[in-house]
């Protein structure tokens, strides 16, 4: 790649990140438009659902530190220069320390970080239901609804944004600008969560009125303008208007979701041709949410072919065994892992949308593969992309032998996957449960309560897992309640044991299934399950000497030191570098990447610390093997050359 300015460079690579979906059975009350879609299992709202003690929830608490160390002000910043809204603001622009990064007055995608915090705020208010978290986020609603009515005095009819209106005249004349919509996107669906989650009426004030504005901003288009606008990345706005027309039932708002319809993309999905090679991978998996949304909301057939093919496309020929997929943000050639095992895989983005999009599949069906990639794809990428130490979290999880994780630093990057960051971490209730009209599917093994106030019950999950694979549940009800659980069978493990009240159940289901426990339940009933974990290897899908090793869900790194690492590369800033691809690991000439073991016998091979959880040594090798999830702050072998002991 030819280097170029920041900017130019940026909007040739410019990636995509989507806010929460409204998922089949949130939010009643709040949805006016019926599901017309065939739906098995519905979703429970995060605010059913609270977290214990867990890596999770460690996670959740440094995440809301960061965002509450944001001041209202700062997030407003680039929104009131834009509008020219300072007028009568204590201490007025000066007073401000601006954000940099993305976040800079001279970034086109200045605005999005906003838009996730308020999504961000809306998940941990509904996850803990702390004041702290609806407080702040009715100050930024406030604050850009003041914006709004400036911009609306000086005739911008509605329209709201941290950058001026010329940035969308330039986009629907074909003329070179980053994604207006992208960011637009952002803050529209950070509204829409606000109103869902927060019960604030004023942010779904102002984005019906911005909706307005893009209603009459668009519809004069002509088709040629309309190809030639979304030509450019547009987020999933389209979504995001689906999801408004499900809470208003405005048509204009259900026309300007079909106004995103992107032809040349969505078309040859629904034809079967899956050459996604050199795609931009996160600009088509939101536009395939959308089309998850339009079946959800009109029985749209075609809609869920494309959402179900296109996933099963992706799984199939671009994923790699953590879960996560692309090479520079794009896709790679399908069935070619092993020739793309670089420091620029799997961008974080790609994965938090494909585990949305993972959500609508799974409500459809409840078909428990759904559920078995999204355990995978947390654990391996979600989960580890933050930093324990700070808080900070990677735009990559490079699989070149001898990378290492490089963080965002708190007030200078606001890329794109510091925006789903903020959302990532916030919403770990989202799919450990499920439920039909009867009954409950457990699929995560995270602990955690749910509470089932429509059918009087709460559930509490306790569990070590991944430390161990035993998991209790523990029922309580005001009294005896008909309700069959589905227990995920996951697709990694063998010989599970089910209990309830200390008696053994049979098993007859195999891995990848569910296994159904239907009886009356009483308060303090308890289903105890043990879910064995083993060794096993993943191999790339061209090369079955090319393998990561597994246990259970989890993938095995080798710990490989820090030698050759620069003392401010974890926290340094690649992605503000002349060239958006050129961050040098400076990986040792003598880095181990090759083993010698028997497949077929890993036990033989790889034994298990007798001190330290989860951790294994290869015998003989001098390897240390940790779950990718937990290393941080040094260099790992995810992938290894297997040669025959």
């Amino acid at each position: 790649m030819k280097r170029i300015s920041l900017f130019l460079l940026l909007l040739s690579c410019c990636i995509l990140i989507d806010a929460q979906s409204i998922y089949p059975g949130q939010h009643e009350g709040k949805i006016t438009q019926p599901l017309q879609g065939e739906i098995k299992a519905y979703a429970f709202d995060l605010k059913d659902i609270r977290l214990l003690e867990s890596p999770f929830k460690e996670n959740m608490n440094r995440e809301s530190g960061w965002i509450l160390s944001l001041g209202v002000d700062r997030l407003l910043h680039s929104f009131r220069t834009s509008a020219g809204a300072w007028a009568g603001l204590e201490g007025g622009y000066s007073a401000v320390k601006k954000l940099g990064g993305w976040e800079s007055l001279d970034c086109e995608l200045r605005g999005h970080t906003t838009g996730h915090i308020m999504s961000g705020l809306a998940y941990l208010y509904a996850s803990t239901g702390d004041e702290v978290y609806k407080m702040k986020s009715d100050s930024i609603v406030k604050g850009l609804a003041e914006v709004q009515d400036v911009l609306l005095a000086n005739g911008h009819n509605g329209y709201l944004s941290a950058y001026p209106e010329n940035l969308i005249n330039r986009n629907i004349a074909g003329q070179r600008v980053w994604a207006p919509w992208y960011t637009l996107h952002k803050i529209y669906s950070g509204l829409i969560d606000q109103y869902l989650y927060c019960d604030n009426r004023q942010a779904l004030d102002v984005i019906t009125q911005t909706a307005k504005w893009a209603y009459d901003k668009l519809s004069p288009l002509s088709e040629e303008q309309r190809r030639l606008m979304i030509r450019n990345e547009f987020g999933g706005v389209n979504e995001a208007f689906y999801n408004l027309y499900s809470i208003t039932g405005n048509p204009d708002h259900k026309k300007l979701a079909e106004f995103f319809y992107h032809n040349d993309v969505i078309d040859p999905l629904a034809e079967g041709k899956d050459d996604l090679h050199f795609k931009h991978a996160n600009t088509f998996i939101p536009k395939v949410i959308a089309e998850a949304r339009n079946y959800e909301l009109s029985a749209n057939e075609r809609s869920k072919g494309i959402a179900e093919f296109f996933w099963q496309t992706v799984i199939d020929h671009q994923t790699y065994c953590t879960g996560g997929n692309s090479h520079k943000e794009k896709f790679i050639h399908s069935d070619k892992i092993s020739e793309y095992l670089t420091g620029y895989t799997q961008e974080t983005c790609n994965t938090n949308n494909m585990l949305k999009l993972t959500r609508h599949l799974f409500a459809y069906g409840a078909d428990p593969k759904y559920a078995d990639f999204y355990e995978r794809a947390l654990y391996n990428h979600i989960l580890g992309q933050q930093d324990p130490n700070s808080g900070m979290v990677a735009y990559f999880l490079p699989l070149l032998p001898g990378a290492h994780k490089v963080y965002s630093t708190p007030e200078n990057s606001f890329w794109c996957c510091v925006g789903t960051g903020f959302e990532n971490h916030a919403k770990y209730g989202e799919a450990i449960y499920y439920h039909t009209d009867h009954a409950l599917y457990v699929n995560l093994f995270i602990p955690s309560e749910l509470n089932w106030a429509a059918k009087g019950v709460k559930v509490r999950q306790e569990t070590r897992f991944p430390e161990d694979g035993k998991v209790t549940l523990t029922i309580q009800a005001d009294g005896p309640v008909k309700m069959p659980v589905n227990l995920r069978y996951p697709v990694w493990a063998k010989n599970v044991e089910v209990k309830v009240n200390g008696k053994k159940i049979s098993v007859k289901q195999k891995p990848s299934s569910y296994m159904l426990v239907d009886r009356t339940w009483n308060d303090g009933d308890k289903i105890e399950i043990n879910y064995p974990m083993s060794l096993h290897m993943a191999e790339a899908n061209d090369n079955p000497d090319k393998c990561a090793i597994m246990y259970g869900p989890l993938v095995l790194a080798g710990a490989m030191g820090t030698e050759g690492m620069e003392a401010p590369a974890p926290f340094s800033d690649p992605h503000l570098h002349n060239d958006y691809y050129t961050y040098d690991y400076h990986v040792p000439a003598n880095l181990k990447t090759g083993l010698a073991l028997d497949k077929k016998k890993l036990a033989q091979y790889i034994q298990p610390s007798e001190t330290e959880k989860l951790v294994f040594y290869v015998v003989n090798e001098n390897v240390r093997l940790e779950p990718i999830h937990k290393i941080h702050h040094q260099r790992y072998v995810v992938y290894w050359d297997l040669a025959k002991d």
